[in-house]
């Protein structure tokens, strides 16, 4: 079990990370706004993984402790607090020598969601077969 959830945490991250960073690519070629001093590619790969691996802790700590319905509570917090991080990005001060401030929540708002997303995108990969 515990190798499942590491494993499932960490292809999650890895394909977080791998998200921020296309959107990234893509974002920048569509606004030519420069945010590499504040948010570069190791910080977005280490966030990403980073807020994974966690999450899978998390998951592991609900699931033993909540047995039949645990999945169902981490999924909601889990969403619930992907919302609430919103504000973080949103309210962020930037260096003042970077142009077009305003269009860094924009970059950085959805990057918010991209570890949840994964998480769901990757769990029926880990999901232990049932009986038949």
């Amino acid at each position: 079990m515990y190798k499942r959830i590491f494993f499932h945490s960490l292809l999650s991250g890895i394909l977080a990370a791998l998200a921020c960073i296309i959107y990234y690519r893509i974002y920048f070629f569509a606004t030519e706004a420069d945010f590499s001093k504040v948010l570069n590619t190791f910080s977005m790969t280490g966030y990403s993984i980073i807020i994974c691996l966690i999450a899978g802790f998390i998951y592991w700590a609900i699931v033993k402790w909540i047995k039949r319905r645990g999945e169902i509570v981490f999924n909601f917090l889990f969403s619930i607090l992907s919302f609430a991080a919103v504000i973080i990005p949103i309210s962020v001060s930037l260096p003042l020598d970077i142009q077009f401030p305003e269009l860094f929540p924009g970059l950085a708002v959805p990057m918010v969601f991209f570890p949840v997303i994964a998480w769901y995108t990757v769990q029926p990969l880990f999901i232990r077969a049932t009986a038949k």
